[in-house]
């Protein structure tokens, strides 16, 4: 707008010099005086020009403040007009209900008619049979009159069992009291037996988790005790199979069924503190620190599960052959760590090592052993981090990997295990 403006005004400054440039050239023909008159006359036109333009944006800002006054005046009334059509709607709604209510009282009153017509119906017949009965009643009225005499004599009963009842009332009604005030007292521990059930609602999911791991922990010693189970029996076949290595055999012997009896005690109170977890379950929400006591119990247990290593497995293997030098194939710290990881946790890494089908085979170890796959993995690498002092298997990745600077040395020490079974079997 403006450079139309500007545009206009200065094609408005050429229309007049030109106009009088020429006027005053015409008759005298002086270049200098027609050029000064042209100046002139645009100085005055823009002057006046200016002028209008002035008036002109007064004029409509009168006409642009009328014009918001005239807005503001019509907001007004569209927002009366906007309450006056909701009180209106409202009031709709209103009669539609009152008119609603009106043909339902229509509808009743005409139920009423029809019911009292026939009530009238009814009446009709009945004063027939009111009038044969009128007849009856005089002579029963006789007979009445007869028994007033006896009831006279049982009213006079009723009053004396009438005071009796009234003052079993009052008793009764003493009782009615002491009920309402033992009402309210047990409303009050309701109330509170519902604020210990939220609470007890919160700690449930805690006790769950624990119970959880207890059974993990039981299942763990169940396969120990299977594992021991098996370690005795081999123990056996190589009694019988090496007379020489007897007496060392035999005290070894008796030791493993010391341990084998005291983890089956073991697990038999664990099975008893489970049947009492699940019966008493929400006893144990009202005894946390009977809770702290179980764990501190659940962690003796499972170090007293890590005190049967591999290296168990391996000593009556290594007593058939002494003569293989681990430290010719293998550094000594990836002997010990062979020593402390379980059979399935070798299974698992012999299966990262194979790399084939490694997640559906390390899945189906961990559902055996009632566990997760990732927890595998973190086990494994937590205790090469506790002999070695490195992790073995990348976690991060979707299939677990052996890094590569130790493929080689895990390589070694699953031959070497398998060279030990191998060696086992062939001795029994």
């Amino acid at each position: 707008m403006q450079t139309v403006m500007v545009s206009n005004r200065f094609i408005l400054g050429i229309i007049a010099f030109s106009v009088s440039f020429g006027l005053t050239l015409v008759p005298n023909w002086d270049f200098n005086r027609s050029f000064l008159t042209g100046v002139v006359t645009v100085i005055a036109t823009y002057t006046a020009a200016f002028f209008v333009d002035k008036r002109r944006r007064n004029y409509e800002m009168l006409v642009l403040s009328s014009l918001r006054k005239r807005i503001k005046e019509m907001e007004g009334l569209k927002s009366r007009i906007v309450k006056e059509i909701n009180q209106i709607e409202d009031q709709r709604n209103l009669l539609y209900a009152e008119s609603k209510q009106l043909q339902n009282q229509i509808l009743e009153c005409r139920n009423q008619r029809d019911s009292l017509h026939r009530e009238l119906g009814n009446f009709a017949s009945q004063k027939k049979q009111l009038e044969v009965e009128s007849i009856n009643l005089k002579a029963e009225v006789r007979t009445l009159e007869n028994q007033k005499s006896e009831l006279n004599n049982s009213f006079s009963n009723l009053n004396v069992e009438k005071r009796r009842l009234e003052l079993h009332y009052n008793a009764s009604r003493s009782e009615i009291t002491q009920l309402q005030n033992q009402i309210c007292g047990l409303r009050q521990e309701k109330q509170e037996l519902e604020s210990n059930l939220t609470l007890l609602g919160r700690l449930k999911p805690q006790l769950e988790e624990k119970l959880y791991e207890l059974r993990m922990t039981l299942q763990n010693l169940e396969t120990e005790l299977n594992q021991q189970n098996q370690l005795l029996t081999a123990t056996k076949i190589e009694n019988s199979n090496t007379a020489a290595s007897l007496n060392s055999l035999n005290s070894q012997l008796g030791e493993q069924k010391i341990q084998l009896q005291q983890l089956q005690g073991e697990v038999s109170l664990l099975q008893e503190e489970r049947d009492l977890l699940q019966n008493q379950v929400w006893d144990l929400l009202q005894q946390t620190e009977i809770l702290n006591q179980e764990t501190l119990l659940e962690t003796t247990l499972a170090d007293e599960v890590e005190l049967f290593p591999f290296a168990e497995l391996v000593e009556p293997i290594t007593s058939i052959d002494t003569t293989v030098d681990k430290s010719e194939n293998l550094p000594e710290e990836w002997a010990n760590f062979l020593e402390k990881l379980p059979g399935h946790e070798i299974q698992v890494l012999k299966a990262v090592v194979a790399q084939d089908n490694t997640n559906a085979v390390i899945k189906q170890i961990a559902e055996a052993h009632i566990t997760m796959p990732n927890l595998l993995i973190d086990s494994i690498n937590e205790c090469a981090s506790d002999t070695i002092g490195e992790l073995i298997i990348e976690p991060s990745v979707e299939v677990p990997k052996v890094y590569q600077e130790h493929i080689i040395n895990v390589k070694k020490m699953l031959d070497m295990y398998e060279d030990l079974m191998a060696r086992y079997a062939s001795s029994n």
